[in-house]
């Protein structure tokens, strides 16, 4: 049997406290229809008191009809000294019309005595009166035990007495949070079977990444009856961040059989993280568990040849299970299986062309040994692969280029580079002014190029990355030049190898328009 676990995520609150995440109202209301769509039950749009941005959300929010997710408004509970009736935070969390409440209140008698300075029986009272009075005037409300795992031990007695007071107040869920991430897993299953024992309502985990065990710990505490899990997309939060929904969510459904999203729509996850990271501008982490872009890349040539025969050789699932999908990497430790397979990708057969895939192979642990690097400069491989074995076509040929750098009286910089290049035996010549030599390149060669392919002007370059190989050599050090270009749908990245920057961006750049050339035609 299919046991339902509520997921709660908490991305547009306790995300955005995490560091250089800062989303605008647009950016949460996209995230929020994102979430609905993929099927989260609940979403804590924000702290409606807290600030003019999340006022204005609700406000919105108010006249938006979701599918399937519950809207949650979070707050706190009454301040100490004002009655429930007139506290300012309890009256903005009803007058937010969301579909839950989620409040949080001390559960460390530490943190009532020290930080709230009021006394242990009158956070009770706090307690009990804001989830009471909230009761009264919303559908559903939640209570956020916080710091309810440091509380437990220092005062298991007081922390379980917050939960029996939210509890006999008519809160619909309490949640245990470990706010300072500090709670290991061994703790938490003793934790856990504990509380079982005394409430009675439905129990929820909210774990933070301190000690890098929030995921583990959300697992676990599921294993021992919890039935709902906050966290957030791709682990964003403050400090070290909070439990990934990302990773909890697919070790659930998938391992423990529990059903957390919408019927069928684990199938999304992988675009609703990428989606996530797009909106709130941060970069992906590759190496993320399901859904990271090397979740599922197999570089060695033994695990190539092994993932050919049976995918469940060197995978934990299927990548499509959650969105994701397989990558052949190609390196010096790739294996001719590598090759042919990764060949297969673009549409060229090599099964029964050995002597090609073998000199493809000596080629590829030629140039790595040069420094050049192919896991992240697909587009680059591909055309290797495409001029050895006789399919690539020749857009244009290079005659010579000349880039030239002027520092003007006012300290402005800029760069002028002029190409010469062969299309169909016809020598064009033009020249590009730019912020700098690249971008004065790209713009010179774009210009030689558009009237011959018009579709060029969908091409664009998205990102320039140096790395310097060997430092030591200083000035005179081999560097590398990855460039990343998309047509608006696909997006591929391409090297450059040189001691001399101007021609390893050269290189790089030619396979980018190159490669996006054949893409349009």
């Amino acid at each position: 049997m299919v046991n339902k676990i509520y997921i709660f995520d908490t991305t547009l609150r306790d995300g955005t406290q995490g560091e250089n995440i800062s989303l605008s109202v647009r950016d949460k209301l996209q995230i929020i229809e994102k979430l609905d769509e993929t099927g989260i039950d609940y979403i804590e749009a924000g702290f409606p008191v807290s600030n003019p941005k999340d006022e204005e959300l609700f406000e919105i929010l108010k006249n938006k009809k979701l599918s399937y997710s519950k809207i949650v408004a979070f707050g706190r509970t009454k301040y100490k000294n004002v009655s429930v009736e007139n506290d300012e935070n309890i009256k903005m969390l009803i007058n937010s019309k969301a579909d839950a409440v989620c409040i949080f209140g001390k559960s460390s008698t530490f943190h009532v005595e020290k930080v709230i300075e009021t006394t242990l029986d009158n956070n009770i009272e706090m307690i009990f009166e804001s989830i009471q009075y909230l009761k009264r005037n919303v559908k559903e409300v939640l209570f956020d035990g916080e710091h309810f795992f440091d509380g437990y031990k220092l005062n298991k007695d007081y922390a379980i007495k917050t939960l029996k007071a939210a509890e006999e107040a008519g809160a619909d869920f309490v949640v245990l949070c470990d706010t300072n991430g500090g709670t290991l897993p061994m703790e938490v299953i003793d934790i856990l079977e504990n509380v079982m024992k005394e409430i009675k309502i439905p129990v929820g985990v909210h774990y933070h990444n301190d000690s890098g065990c929030a995921v583990a710990n959300s697992i676990i505490s599921v294993n021992h009856g919890a039935v709902m899990v906050q966290g957030t997309i791709n682990g964003y939060g403050e400090r070290t961040g909070n439990a990934d929904l990302c990773q909890i969510i697919p070790n659930l459904e998938i391992k423990l059989n529990k059903q957390c999203l919408k019927k069928g729509n684990l199938i999304h996850l992988t675009s609703l993280s990428r989606f996530v990271a797009e909106v709130a501008n941060q970069i992906p982490a590759t190496h993320q568990p399901f859904v990271g872009s090397s979740a599922f890349a197999h570089k060695a040539g033994m695990h190539v040849s092994g993932v050919s025969k049976l995918a469940s050789a060197f995978e934990q699932i299927p990548p499509e299970s959650v969105g994701n999908k397989r990558r052949i990497l190609i390196s010096e430790l790739s294996g001719k299986k590598s090759i042919i397979i990764k060949a297969q990708e673009f549409g060229i057969d090599l099964k029964n062309e050995p002597e090609k895939v073998i000199e493809i192979l000596k080629r590829v642990q030629a140039m790595e040994h040069e420094g050049y690097q192919f896991e992240a400069a697909d587009a680059s491989f591909e055309l290797l692969v495409r001029d050895i074995t006789g399919f690539k076509k020749e857009y244009f040929s290079l005659e010579s280029f000349r880039v030239l750098n002027e520092k003007r009286e006012n300290g402005e910089m800029l760069s002028e580079a002029t190409v010469k290049i062969l299309i169909n035996k016809e020598r064009i010549i033009e020249t590009g002014e730019g912020v700098g030599p690249v971008n004065a390149l790209d713009v010179a060669l774009r210009k030689a190029l558009t009237r011959f392919y018009p579709n060029l002007k969908k091409i664009k370059l998205t990102d320039f990355k140096v790395r310097v190989l060997n430092e030591k050599k200083g000035t005179g050090a081999v560097v590398r030049v990855l460039i990343e270009t998309t047509d608006g749908k696909n997006s591929w990245g391409t090297i450059g190898v040189s001691e001399n920057i101007i021609e390893a961006s050269w290189q790089a750049l030619q396979d980018s328009i190159v490669y996006g050339l054949n893409q349009l035609h």
